[in-house]
């Protein structure tokens, strides 16, 4: 009998914790929009749009973006994993639930097409990105963010219409190990030169 009863409360404990655990994650799984909008139109707008669709060549388009991916991203630019002086100054204040209202409300909003503008550099852009750089073993973009740039939610982020100037500059970041906060990337951008890395980032411009 009282072995029964210590495997009934250990049974007990072991629900009551799972409860306690699925309490938690919906807690976490339900983001305020509506503060969201609020904290990005006072911390993020100016540089990034009212709606997350930037205007300035150097700063990305956000909207629309998996929100998995943003909340990875505010929450290394804090840790300093992702080095940004900007950024970091940015994210100081916001706290995990501030972060992650912030991403979902972003990932509410629709993402305005861009365009490719080298004609010279276009061909060889594409190849790239569908085909990647065989003999070099520079692996096709399109495998990880998918053939018209939307990405794969929690993993890897939409880049479709992203600005040409901000890609550049992410993928020389990655190759000279500025930004360290993806090894994969690091991997692909190092055997990359600055006219593959031109043509690929204004082609992805131009995905929709």
């Amino acid at each position: 009998m009282k072995l029964f009863a210590s495997f009934l409360m250990v049974a007990l404990f072991a629900v009551s914790a799972v409860a306690a655990d699925d309490k938690a994650a919906a807690k976490v799984a339900k983001p305020d929009l509506a503060k969201g909008e609020a904290s990005f139109s006072t911390v993020c707008a100016a540089c990034h749009g009212a709606d997350g669709n930037s205007m300035i060549p150097a700063n990305p388009k956000l909207a629309q973006q998996h929100p998995e991916y943003l909340f990875k991203q505010l929450k290394e630019f804090k840790s300093g994993k992702r080095a940004n002086a900007i950024m970091s100054g940015m994210v100081a204040a916001l706290s995990e639930d501030d972060m992650r209202n912030i991403s979902y409300w972003l990932a509410s909003k629709k993402a305005k097409p861009g365009f490719a503008k080298d004609k010279e550099t276009v061909i060889l852009g594409e190849r790239i990105y569908r085909g990647g750089i065989p003999d070099r073993q520079i692996a096709a973009c399109a495998g990880c963010h998918s053939p018209n740039g939307a990405g794969i939610p929690a993993q890897y982020p939409r880049i479709a219409g992203q600005h040409t100037d901000y890609a550049v500059a992410q993928l020389v970041a990655f190759r000279d190990g500025v930004r360290k906060n993806s090894a994969q990337m690091t991997g692909v951008a190092a055997k990359m030169n600055e006219r593959e890395i031109k043509a690929v980032s204004d082609y992805i411009a131009g995905l929709r």
